[in-house]
């Protein structure tokens, strides 16, 4: 009888073993899986937080570029509008218009050489000798535009 309990509390101890041994088996595979899956979640979190890094760095490169366009295209405008106050008021001053005249004339015949060097058709005034005819004629087109 005592041979036979002591298998019996053998065989017991053994099974317990065995179940302790297959729970921890299964507690050691429910743990890897749960850390494979959080590694997952936590690289597809720190890609998508990459990704929206980037492109709030683009937008803002994209910004600052746009605001430095902006600004060279403002600082142009001014010295345009320096430079066209200028001009308006050494027209104005006395021999002014006869400064504009010889401009016009000079820049008349180097265009009109351009023309001839490039090979183009070109139509010509009928009294192409009247360059000072040409250049009145520009003239009263700039006297006839409104004063500001």
């Amino acid at each position: 009888i005592i041979n036979a309990m002591q298998e019996q509390i053998t065989a017991e101890r053994e099974k317990r073993a065995k179940i302790a041994r297959s729970e921890g088996e299964r507690q050691e595979k429910i743990n890897y899986a749960e850390g494979d899956t959080m590694s997952t979640i936590r690289r597809s979190e720190g890609d998508k937080q990459s990704a929206i890094n980037k492109a709030i760095g683009e937008a803002e490169a994209l910004k600052t570029r746009a605001h430095g366009e902006a600004q060279a295209i403002l600082a142009i405008a001014e010295a345009n509008a320096g430079a066209i106050k200028l001009i308006a008021e050494a027209i104005c001053n006395e021999k002014g218009e006869l400064a504009v005249n010889q401009k016009l004339a000079a820049q008349y015949i180097e265009q009109f050489g351009n023309l001839a060097k490039a090979g183009n058709t070109i139509i010509l005034p009928q009294n192409l000798a009247d360059i000072a005819g040409i250049v009145s004629t520009a003239l009263a087109a700039v006297k006839a535009t409104p004063k500001v």
